[in-house]
C-alpha cells in the first residue's frame, strides 16, 4: 500500500502532461512506489528512505513509444528492479539528493510542466491511492474496457455471432484512439492497443483475456473480418469511463448499448468469482488448476496465516 501510494501521488502531481509527453508514467514514477515499499521492508531509517527515494529519481523508465511491444511490459519490471536496486544502495551508504523530486533540476520539473505539489501531501496517512484502483477483467489498456463491455454485453444478451453483424460504431472518448487505434495489429502485443481487435475478440469469445490477445488469435480470418467491420468515432461528449456501443445486424436490428463504468470499475467492480476466473486463465498454464485453486485459497487465508512460506512455495513452479 506504501508503495502505491508513493508512486500514484507522484504521478498525480505531474499527470497528465507528463503522459502527455510520452512517459509512460508506471515505470517513471513506479521506481519511487519500489523503492519506499523496499525501505520499509528493509526497516530503513527516514534519512536512508530519503537516499532510496533519491537514487530511484534518477530511474525513470519507459515511453510510450513502446506501446504494443515487447518493451512495454519490461517498463512496469525495470521500474520494480529499480526501486530494489535503490533502498538496497541506500542502505550500505549510497547518495543522492534530499531534493531529487522537487529541485528545479528534480524528476517532477525535468519532466512536467504540470507541478500539483499539493498531490504529494493532501490527505496524506488518511487517502490511499489504493482505494481508488481496481482489477482488470480484460487483458488490455483500460480505455478500452467500455467498448469491450457493451460488445460482449449486446452478444450475449442476443446470442449475436460474427457473420451476425453488419457493423459495429463505437462512441469513444478521445483517448481511445490516440492510445488504441490500431486498425490491423500484427501481433499480440500491439492488438492490446487496438480497440477494433478487443472489441472483435470480446464478441466472438465473450470475453478478453490472455489468450484473446495471442497472436494466432490476431491472424483468424474470422476475426479480422469482424474488425475491419468496425468503426470507432471520437466524441468530446463520452466519459473516458464510457462508450457507446450500436452493432448493426444483417437481419436489420440495431442493438445499443451505453456504458457509463466498465466492469472492473470501482462502480461495477469485480466479483469473486470474476477474479478466480481470471486468475485461473493466468495461472493455470504455469502452474495447473488444482494447484492454482490452492494458491487462491492460500491468498484468501493470507490474513491467519503465520508467514507467507506457504503460499510463496506454492506459487513456484
Amino acid at each position: 500500500m506504501l508503495g502505491a501510494d508513493v508512486a500514484c501521488r507522484v504521478g498525480n502531481v505531474i499527470y497528465p502532461d507528463h503522459y502527455d509527453r510520452g512517459w509512460h508514467i508506471t515505470g517513471t514514477t513506479g521506481m519511487l512506489g519500489a523503492a519506499a515499499a523496499c525501505a520499509r521492508v528493509l526497516h530503513l531509517d527516514a534519512a536512508k528512505t530519503a537516499m532510496a527515494l533519491g537514487i530511484a529519481a534518477s530511474q525513470p523508465i519507459g515511453v510510450r513509444e513502446q506501446f504494443g511491444t515487447m518493451t512495454k511490459a519490461f517498463h512496469p519490471g525495470a521500474a520494480a528492479r529499480a526501486g530494489v536496486m535503490a533502498a538496497l544502495f541506500a542502505r550500505h551508504g549510497f547518495t543522492a539528493s534530499t531534493r531529487a523530486l522537487e529541485a528545479p533540476r528534480g524528476l517532477v520539473q525535468t519532466y512536467s510542466t504540470k507541478c500539483a505539489w499539493n498531490e504529494i501531501a493532501d490527505a496524506l496517512g488518511t487517502r490511499f491511492e489504493i482505494a481508488f484502483n481496481t482489477y482488470k477483467p480484460y487483458a488490455c489498456g483500460v480505455v478500452i474496457h467500455p467498448s469491450i463491455d457493451g460488445c460482449i454485453q449486446l452478444a450475449q444478451t442476443h446470442a449475436l455471432k460474427s457473420d451476425d453483424i453488419e457493423r459495429i460504431d463505437l462512441r469513444v472518448h478521445p483517448l481511445v484512439l490516440e492510445l488504441t487505434g490500431k486498425k490491423a495489429p500484427r501481433s499480440g502485443l500491439e492488438a492490446k492497443f487496438s480497440v477494433y481487435h478487443a472489441c472483435a475478440a470480446g464478441i466472438v469469445f465473450r470475453q478478453a483475456g490472455e489468450g484473446e490477445f495471442a497472436d494466432d488469435v490476431v491472424a483468424r480470418p474470422d476475426i479480422v473480418a469482424l474488425r475491419e467491420r468496425i468503426a470507432a468515432t471520437v466524441d468530446a461528449a463520452v466519459g473516458e469511463a464510457a462508450a457507446d456501443v450500436t452493432i448493426r445486424c444483417r437481419d436489420g436490428r440495431a442493438l445499443h448499448v451505453r456504458i457509463e463504468h466498465a466492469l472492473g470499475s470501482l462502480e461495477r467492480p469485480m466479483s469473486d468469482a470474476d477474479l478466480a476466473r481470471k486468475f485461473h486463465g493466468l495461472v493455470d498454464p504455469v502452474l495447473g488448476a488444482p494447484r492454482a485453486g490452492r494458491l487462491i485459497e492460500a491468498c484468501r487465508a493470507l490474513g491467519d496465516a503465520a508467514d507467507v512460506r506457504a503460499l510463496t512455495a506454492l506459487a513456484l513452479p
